[in-house]
């Protein structure tokens, strides 16, 4: 899902001031995924392959080389299957890129399929909205900025004030329990990972 320029949503629950993920994922309310299109052979073994690049569409991605005036962004790290069932993304990828099942033109006996996966996508060039405080990124890390999106819902926004929406929290650490969150801390976060708890202060 292409992430630039977009936020990413969490769920809330306001009585125990915790957020979670299940069931309200990063960009639920936002455009539909973006998609790749088929490339003809030679810019690597592997269609959008890490350390290759795409160009920008409004709905579908193509691979380019990486030193050609179309390219606009890398891979940093590429999946089989979907987001919710794979690895995570890395923290700093600025949007993920929705790979679906298809068959490069020329493809004999197989060779020419491109699976179902994601492309954990780096803008070449700022705004970088998966860095820490940038706005968006598929993924919530220590230095976002959220608000209170109602519903029981929070969302990113940039926490230099430039995003719609003015920051209401700062995720300050991730640990392994909310014990230990510091005691300034208004609310949990669930981040997923090795330290799946963010904890949040009050911006």
């Amino acid at each position: 899902m292409r992430r630039s320029g977009s936020v990413g949503a969490v769920c809330v629950l306001p009585v125990l001031l915790a957020a979670w993920l299940t069931g309200c994922r990063p960009g639920s309310s936002g455009p539909p995924p973006a998609t790749s299109a088929p490339q003809p052979a030679g810019y690597g073994a592997v269609f959008l392959g890490v350390g290759e690049c795409s160009s920008f569409g409004t709905t579908r991605f193509t691979e380019v080389p990486c030193d050609g005036e179309r390219a606009a962004a890398r891979v940093i790290a590429r999946h089989d299957g979907r987001p919710e069932d794979g690895p995570p993304c890395p923290p700093v990828t600025d949007f993920v890129l929705h790979i679906s099942a298809q068959r490069q033109p020329g493809g004999q006996d197989g060779d020419g399929i491109i699976p179902r996966g994601y492309a954990c996508m780096r803008n070449l060039q700022p705004p970088h909205p998966g860095d820490p405080g940038g706005g968006g990124g598929p993924r919530t890390i220590p230095g976002d900025c959220l608000y209170g999106a109602g519903r029981g819902q929070v969302r990113e926004t940039a926490c230099d004030g430039t995003g719609r929406r003015k920051p209401q929290y700062q995720v300050v650490r991730a640990v392994r329990s909310r014990a230990r969150c510091p005691a300034t801390t208004a609310l949990y976060v669930q981040l997923g990972g090795s330290d799946p708890v963010g904890c949040a202060r009050r911006w």
